[in-house]
C-alpha cells in the first residue's frame, strides 16, 4: 500500500490536494492507497472526488488524523 501522508508538519506549502491527485494520477489501477490528512475540507474533497469515480473507500479518524484507504 502506498501511503501519502499530506498532513501539515511544516514540511507542505500548498492544498494538500496537489500531492494526493498527483499520487492518484500516477497509481495504475489495483494499487493500494492510503491518503493522510489533517484538513478535514481536502479529506471531504477527496471522498467526493472518489465517490465521483465510483471507487469504495475506508475512512479511519485518529486524533487529528483523517485516512482514506482504497484500491483503485
Amino acid at each position: 500500500m502506498k501511503t501519502v501522508d499530506t498532513t501539515s508538519d511544516g514540511r507542505r506549502r500548498y492544498s494538500p490536494l496537489i500531492p494526493a491527485i498527483q499520487a492518484f494520477c500516477q497509481s495504475h489501477r489495483g494499487e493500494q492507497l492510503e491518503f493522510v490528512l489533517d484538513d478535514a475540507w481536502a479529506f471531504n474533497e477527496l471522498k467526493e472526488f472518489l465517490i465521483e469515480q465510483g471507487i469504495g473507500f475506508r475512512e479511519i479518524y485518529d486524533g487529528d488524523k483523517m485516512v482514506l484507504q482504497f484500491t483503485r
